[in-house]
């Protein structure tokens, strides 16, 4: 009897052991999520860039990421995959698992392919925003060796005759600026787009073009050897890097106004929490005066956000560009 009693009540603590086992498999495992989570990030982030090595966005996101490597204790790479209108580099983070470990690299340029190509994705409900980055104005720039000498000049003669404006490749935020510009002030002017920005900064000192478009890093050579002359800059204000340099809107064509900026978002599906932590760490590392220095250096300036804002800026420019490029009637592959 004793024993029969002993092994039935063996049997039971079983019993109750593996029913306590299951009943703890079928709950919600929130502690292990949750130290995951605040374990992130645990191994390398990849930051995929849709333009060369060398350009403005490149520089820049390269020295932001290097202290954001510091903070996060894990290294953030950079990896760049240029072409295709920001194509190439968005497929290769879609294509990633959505854990954070993959972010994406957005510029205004990518506010204008919303419109101008038939994007295999879209790039407002398949990303998640992260934070700004950076923030630039672009200068309109007249030979230095010409008669124009100011934005004023430069309307008074578009009154003459008509004038040539230069850029970069057709949709380009340069190209799109100048199409911008010429519809605002009401000016007879022709915009012609170049391959690259050697091309254009060649035709200015040849005569070919009265004023070229552009991002003022990509000139700081051209303008400090002084063969280039700054007329007007594109910003709401006057930037600290050329405070000289007054803005089109207050030389003569009111409410005129084009910023540049790049920013880092993420997939959608990307834990919300991973989320807030890249946004929280990159707003501390845009903060650091050093970082602030350096950007503006090189003809930028340092500004991070919260999603939400980044979002609105991201949908405003969707829209503002798009109404230039119906206004100008550029070629679409919407058509």
């Amino acid at each position: 009897m004793f024993q029969r009693a002993a092994l039935q009540r063996l049997a039971t603590g079983r019993w109750r052991q593996r029913l306590a086992f299951a009943a703890a498999l079928s709950l919600p495992a929130t502690g292990p999520v949750h130290a995951r989570e605040d374990n992130y990030p645990d191994q390398p982030i990849r930051v995929v860039v849709p333009f060369g090595v060398g350009g403005l966005a490149d520089i820049s996101l390269r020295l932001v990421t290097q202290r954001l490597s510091e903070r996060l204790g894990q290294q953030v790479i950079v990896e760049n995959k240029p072409g295709a209108g920001g194509v190439v580099a968005a497929n290769a983070v879609l294509a990633a698992p959505r854990d954070g470990y993959t972010l994406a690299v957005f510029a205004n340029g990518t506010a204008i392919s919303k419109t101008l190509f038939k994007l295999p994705y879209d790039p407002v409900a398949d990303f998640e925003p992260i934070s700004t980055v950076a923030y630039f104005d672009l200068v309109l720039l007249a030979n230095a060796k010409g008669k124009l000498r100011s934005l004023p000049d430069l309307l008074a003669e578009g009154k003459k005759r008509q004038l040539v404006l230069g850029t970069i490749n057709p949709g380009s935020t340069q190209n799109l600026s100048a199409e911008l510009f010429k519809s605002m002030a009401g000016i007879n002017a022709m915009v012609v787009p170049f391959k690259s920005t050697p091309e254009v900064l060649t035709a200015l000192l040849r005569g070919d073009i009265d004023v070229m478009f552009e991002s003022y890093a990509a000139l700081k050579g051209a303008i400090s050897s002084g063969q280039a002359r700054v007329i007007a800059a594109t910003g709401k204000s006057r930037s600290s890097w050329l405070p000289d340099a007054p803005t089109v809107a207050e030389s003569g064509v009111p409410r005129y106004e084009v910023t540049g900026w790049n920013a880092v978002f993420a997939p959608a599906g990307t834990p919300p929490r991973r989320l807030a932590r890249l946004n929280a760490a990159l707003n501390d590392v845009l903060r650091e005066p050093a970082i602030q220095q350096r950007l503006e250096e090189l003809g930028t300036q340092a500004k991070g956000s919260s999603r939400e804002e980044l979002a609105a800026v991201f949908k405003r420019d969707i829209a503002k560009w798009a109404d230039v490029i119906r206004k100008a009637g550029l070629p679409t592959q919407q058509n």
